[in-house]
């Protein structure tokens, strides 16, 4: 079936510019897509490769290599000056997110390797992908090692294979395009800063838009070619235009002004490092180049601001994105209206816009801290209490082995990491170990004919490492928000512990969720995710009050726990109750916590009980709570806000998997 046209696409001004700039110019480093699902991200980028000029290839030339310029180092190499060619499309190779590194980089057969003295290389993705685009759909969810490689072969142009010694490069020139869902999680800030430009897309809310949108799409599904053919025109008008781009991008001027003016916007942002100031350059001359222009302008510079720097001002998951349209125009020395906007430009509500709904502003803006009391319906008293600031999480680890998802929290047995071991015969996995290969083959060298020669290595030699590094966690809360809770202090702790841990989540690849129950019910507030915008938001206003029913959730934690364990099994948990141990919803409330309790111990669930009760007469039912659970009581003065993460780390160390 073919693409859907890319012109046939209804709005989304933003994101048509940003890939048509990246397409004029690959240096620009390619665009990050942000945005909810069902929004034509991925209908966009596969639709860009059609618009994109065919590329001459040598023959018999897996690389790609441009025959009036082929790369002197490629390993199909070297091509003499007039070898065969021929003409093909540009190619949009795209890359699924459990594609290990070998697939991505591509890998050498080391079999040939030690047995023939041959270095036979394999070409991955980014071999086909070169002087093309190449398309990770959910970039947020793809293993950061696989990140690093990608972003540092678009950066750099060219891939690099090394292998036990022996080492392959080739060119590796690709327009990057990576779309994710931010509610799935975020990138991190080190691998959100080397994509070039960035946009925030969002579904249209105008009646009359969607309509459109709903006709095209059953239009094209009916009839792809009658849909195609309507638009050639418009499609073939884009496609010369971005070729005459590319071709001026080589004559566009830069001046001095226009630098001073890129690294003021730059300061005044208070951007890290320079790769803000190099993006943007590029991307201000990518915009004259399809302007027509010969010299960059400030409206050049203005459009390249608002799609290079929002994802760079952010220093942490609470920080609100975009760029203000005001500081951008004190920054260009422009009075506060804006200017003319550019009929190629970002629109009002773009990512320069700098404009959310109410509840992302008041959680990116940092915690009230404040509170608010109203009656429910049933007529009792809630309190809604806000989370103070978060901060600096310490360290929370598992001790053993686990086998999780890649990440940077506990030790693991896992692909990537320090080689500790060897993988027995038959197992492959990761890359092959060496020493251990030839010591397998050392025996049989006789019987094969190889002694005072060349060894022979044959498949049933190989070993592969067996590797140690860290893996991702789950910290599930299960947090009493009843009346007895609702203790303003008491509540503020705890959220500001969740966030905190969330936000050290985000930088270590965890995940976190919570579960609240108040009122005679229970409910999962939070699932486990690493989305710090939404967890913000559903934490700060969390309300307390009501009767406590503490086996509602109980229940509702493990089952929480049960469902995230068939979607992520090797992820290991770690339950944390909060609460003063009062039952007070139901019949017989004691006793069905007490069962609740039993059933998630004999699952095996590691816990900490939190113990809020307060007075001078305490019935110390958290601590029995935490004997029904199998796991460690500690009470509420020893895991004040500043210590609640080290007190978790501190009790889940030395804890079997």
């Amino acid at each position: 079936m073919r693409p859907f046209p890319f012109t046939a696409v209804v709005g989304m001004a933003d994101l048509r510019l940003a890939l048509v700039l990246s397409a004029v110019s690959p240096s620009v480093g390619g665009v990050l897509v942000r945005g909810e699902k069902g929004t034509a991200k991925s209908t966009m980028v596969r639709a860009l490769a059609g618009l994109l000029p065919g590329v001459d290839g040598v023959d018999a030339c897996r690389f790609s290599c441009d025959p009036a310029a082929p790369d002197p180092g490629c390993p199909d190499g070297p091509h003499p000056a007039g070898a065969a060619s021929h003409h093909r499309p540009a190619r949009l190779v795209e890359l699924p997110v459990g594609a290990a590194e070998d697939r991505v980089v591509g890998s050498l057969n080391l079999e040939r390797a030690l047995g023939e003295g041959v270095t036979d290389y394999q070409p991955g993705l980014l071999a086909s992908a070169h002087r093309g685009l190449l398309y990770v759909d959910e970039v947020n969810l793809l293993h950061d090692h696989l990140v690093d490689v990608l972003l540092d072969a678009a950066a750099m142009g060219r891939a690099t294979v090394e292998r036990e010694g022996v080492s392959v490069s080739h060119a590796a020139r690709f327009v990057l395009i990576g779309t994710m869902n931010p509610e799935e999680g975020e990138l991190r800030p080190q691998l959100l800063d080397r994509f070039g430009l960035t946009v925030e897309v969002a579904s249209s809310r105008d009646a009359a838009e969607r309509v459109e949108v709903v006709k095209r799409r059953m239009a094209y599904e009916a009839d792809p070619d009658g849909v195609a053919a309507r638009y050639a025109d418009d499609e073939a008008a884009l496609a010369t235009r971005i070729a005459e781009a590319q071709q001026l991008l080589a004559s566009v001027t830069l001046s001095d002004d226009a630098l001073m003016q890129i690294a003021e916007v730059c300061a005044a942002f208070e951007v890290d490092g320079m790769r803000a100031d190099i993006v943007t350059a590029r991307t201000a001359q990518a915009h004259a180049a399809w302007a027509g222009r010969t010299q960059v302008t400030t409206e050049d510079v203005r459009v390249a601001v608002r799609l290079a720097l929002p994802h760079r001002r952010r220093r942490n998951p609470f920080d609100a994105p975009g760029i203000d349209d005001e500081q951008l125009d004190q920054a260009l020395g422009q009075p506060g209206d804006g200017g003319e906007p550019d009929p190629d430009g970002p629109d009002d509500d773009g990512p320069g816009s700098g404009t959310q709904p109410p509840q992302e502003q008041q959680a990116s803006n940092g915690q009230s801290g404040g509170s608010q009391d109203s009656d429910d319906a049933d007529g009792q008293r809630e309190r809604t209490v806000g989370a103070g600031s978060p901060y600096r999480a310490r360290l929370l680890s598992i001790a053993g082995n686990g086998a999780g998802e890649l990440g940077k929290r506990s030790r693991a047995i896992t692909e990537a990491g320090r080689t500790v071991g060897v993988l027995p015969a038959g197992v492959r996995s990761g890359s092959p170990h060496l020493v251990a290969t030839l010591h397998a083959a050392a025996p049989h060298q006789a019987a094969r004919g190889a002694l005072g020669g060349r060894p022979r290595i044959e498949s049933r030699d190989l070993r592969y490492a067996l590797r140690e590094g860290r893996e991702g966690n789950l910290v599930l809360f299960c947090v009493d928000a009843s009346g007895s809770m609702g203790a303003r202090e008491r509540m503020r702790e705890v959220k500001s512990a969740v966030l905190s841990l969330l936000l050290d989540a985000y930088q270590r690849r965890d995940k976190v969720g919570l579960v609240t129950f108040r009122r005679g019910e229970a409910e999962l507030a939070l699932p486990p995710t690493a989305s710090v915008d939404t967890a913000a938001a559903r934490l700060e206003t969390l309300p307390t009050g009501g009767r406590t029913p503490l086996a509602e959730g109980l229940l509702k934690a493990g089952d929480a726990l049960r469902v995230e364990a068939i979607r992520d099994p090797r992820r290991r948990p770690l339950l944390v109750v909060v609460t003063d141990g009062r039952a007070t919803h139901g019949p017989d409330p004691v006793a069905r916590s007490h069962a609740a309790a039993g059933l998630l111990a004999d699952q095996g669930v590691a816990s900490i009980v939190m113990d809020c009760e307060t007075g001078r007469m305490r019935l110390g039912l958290a601590g029995e709570l935490a004997a029904r659970l199998g796991g460690e009581h500690v009470p509420l003065g020893e895991v004040a806000a500043d210590t609640l993460a080290g007190e978790v780390r501190v009790r889940t160390t030395g804890r079997a998997a």
